[in-house]
């Protein structure tokens, strides 16, 4: 199985522009307006300022926006990437019998997948991703394909 929520990184790139810009014309409001002309009072001007702030706060809680995830074939694929100022890019390839559990955590403002796989030293190793932006859908997706997986695996660790 294969998804992907690319094709919105257009909407999650305006999701930052626009606070960014009224944050950017907020200060220059509150700057011009408190300093030289003393229009219309500090509460707006705040507003513009302390809304855009914790907007730009929240979309940089949730993590990177963009989750590519492909199980065809003998390999889970699965990257992770921003789409506007967030540049580290996630991409881990490793085959399905390695899968040993995952885990998401829900908390109030962010999602993320939690992946142990085995190494070859008998230690597993815990890959992270941020899936704040899935679709309810597409976490249901998920999580049924990454079942699927687990469960394959245990039977095939039963068959001697």
């Amino acid at each position: 199985m294969k998804f992907s929520n690319s094709h919105k990184a257009p909407l999650y790139n305006s999701i930052i522009i626009v606070p960014m810009l009224i944050l950017l014309m907020g200060s220059g409001a509150f700057l011009l307006g408190v300093n030289t002309y003393g229009l219309l009072g500090t509460s707006l001007f705040m507003g513009m300022i302390i809304v855009p702030v914790v907007l730009l706060l929240i979309v940089s809680l949730r993590g990177r926006q963009i989750f590519e995830y492909d199980s065809e074939g003998e390999t889970l694929n699965l990257s992770n990437k921003g789409s506007l100022f967030r540049g580290k890019f996630i991409n881990d390839e490793f085959p399905k019998y390695k899968l040993q559990h995952y885990e998401i955590v829900d908390l109030l403002v962010l999602r993320r997948l939690y992946i142990t796989i085995s190494s070859k030293r008998n230690r597993p190793i815990i890959l992270k991703y941020e899936i704040s932006y899935l679709t309810p859908t597409q976490l249901r997706e998920l999580c049924s394909c990454l079942d699927e997986v687990i469960k394959n695996n245990q039977e095939n660790r039963q068959e001697p």
